[in-house]
């Protein structure tokens, strides 16, 4: 019924920390406790000045290197970034990956289990970017890591990262925020929201509630991702790539990519946490309660390379420009050149390199 990573799976190179007792979120609701999934790399110093903290994106996991495996269907989604001599290097610094709260890869989510072996479904409650850091506040306290070397991220990777450094300045040494904004705009919540209605128009989705029922909405759940891919990419690379060419089955060569796409995703991935961290996207806006997102981003005292893709159109390189223009001693907002569009924040891995290798210094 799910693609969510289940206690008896292969656990691969996961290890978890559990905080017991209630968690109060930020929308008022709370958690009774909760269990993050993290993966490591390298090994941590003396004084433990040398861990790098890797945030993810809506759907990655944290599996950022390594090949596939047990436990890991898909290689690590930085592997060219992460591991012995490469630009985050591991005989350096200790790599620290998290499965994001309310994800579906081993830390709490809609998919996990209660006391009873009920799923939580419906009864999870609403998460915020904020909520999902103060969870990872955890994993670093659980590692005695008291400051980040650096914290890295893109898209929903680069929110966490971005909201790192305003929540707890002392513990970012330094940033990289790719592909994100300082807050979600109205072009992506609207984006976002005939996912959400794809999801949870579906008959299977039981009111979030399916996990049990021998029914799951995955028709649902690929229609979003259909939806989400067209805006990963750009519109002149789909061009270049299929044009109008057709397929002998009566649809275009587009269509049949887009299906591809989302096959994959339904087998890999659990439509409570598409909803869940789709929401949490939506209310991310780190100037929230803080007086504004000026306000919010003069709290970065961490040494910041914030960037944009010229071809993104989901999270258009202006953005980068704006958050760039707020975080003293940022510079100008650096530029992915690439006709990929968003997802070139995974794709163009040697661009990425060069800004990682100086901040990291």
């Amino acid at each position: 019924m799910t693609g969510a990573w289940r206690p008896g799976d292969p656990p691969g190179r996961r290890r978890w920390v559990t905080r017991t007792g209630a968690v109060r979120l930020e929308s008022g609701g709370e958690l009774p406790g909760f269990t993050l999934a993290y993966e490591t790399w390298g090994t941590l110093n003396a004084d433990r000045s040398n861990a790098v903290l890797i945030e993810h994106a809506l759907t990655g996991d944290s599996h950022v290197a390594g090949p596939a495996g047990d436990g890991h269907p898909s290689a690590g989604w930085w592997d060219a970034l992460v591991g012995p001599g490469r630009p985050v290097d591991t005989e350096e610094y200790f790599v620290v990956a998290p499965n994001v709260l309310g994800g579906c890869q081993g830390s709490t989510g809609p998919s996990s289990l209660d006391s009873d072996g009920r799923a939580l479904g419906s009864r999870f409650p609403a998460l915020t970017i904020r909520d999902q850091v103060s969870a990872e506040t955890a994993l670093a306290d659980d590692l005695g890591i008291a400051r980040w070397a650096a914290v890295l991220g893109g898209s929903m990777g680069g929110m966490r990262a971005l909201e790192w450094a305003v929540s707890h300045p002392a513990r970012v040494e330094a940033l990289l925020v790719l592909a994100a904004p300082a807050a979600a705009s109205a072009d992506q919540i609207a984006w976002a929201s005939p996912q959400l209605h794809a999801i949870t128009g579906d008959p299977h989705w039981h009111g979030g509630d399916y996990y049990d029922t021998g029914e799951a909405p995955h028709a649902g759940l690929g229609v979003a991702r259909r939806i989400a891919h067209v805006t990963y990419r750009s519109e002149p690379e789909l061009a270049q790539r299929f044009g109008r060419s057709p397929q002998g089955d009566g649809r275009f060569a587009v269509e049949s990519y887009l299906d591809h796409h989302a096959e994959k995703l339904v087998r890999r991935f659990d439509a409570g946490s598409y909803v869940t961290l789709t929401r949490s996207m939506n209310s991310h806006d780190v100037g929230r309660g803080r007086g504004g997102v000026a306000a919010a981003l003069s709290r970065v005292t961490a040494r910041t390379v914030v960037a944009g893709v010229d071809s993104d159109r989901l999270y258009p390189l202006a953005q980068s420009v704006e958050l760039a223009a707020g975080i003293r001693g940022a510079g100008e907002a650096a530029v992915i050149h690439s006709p990929y569009g968003h997802d070139s924040f995974l794709i163009e891995t040697a661009q990425i390199a060069a800004l990682v290798k100086p901040l990291l210094g």
